[in-house]
């Protein structure tokens, strides 16, 4: 007794070559996504918006942003703080942008080397 496989697999060389295809394609599709991806801004506060972080597609701080009452030369550390935090928000935000944007164009498939 042969199996049989289900309608749409297998099929030979012609279903390969749709199949490389398809694997091309979105292969491009997340090549062009992820420079789309590296242009994108993200800015988050901290603070109640004492401090604002900007950072594109590739986690590199493009604006810094603090309010001048927030500058107390007595409390430096404090500065410190709320500039970390909104940098990691900011790169978290680009970062979950980036996942989400790619699993829809890989259909949730993992690609190696794509984030």
């Amino acid at each position: 007794m042969k199996a049989r496989l289900p309608q749409g697999m297998g099929g030979g060389p012609g279903n390969m070559q749709a199949m490389l295809r398809q694997a091309q394609k979105m292969q491009e599709d997340a090549a062009a996504l992820q420079q789309e991806l590296e242009e994108k801004q993200y800015s988050a506060t901290a603070g109640g918006g004492a401090v604002k972080a900007t950072v594109n597609g590739k986690y590199e701080i493009v604006d810094l942003v603090i309010q001048p009452e927030v500058i107390d030369p007595e409390d430096a550390e404090m500065l410190t703080d709320l500039v970390i935090a909104a940098v990691n928000e900011a790169n978290r935000q680009a970062a979950e942008d980036a996942q989400q944007q790619m699993a829809r164009v890989t259909g949730g498939l993992q690609m190696p080397g794509m984030f």
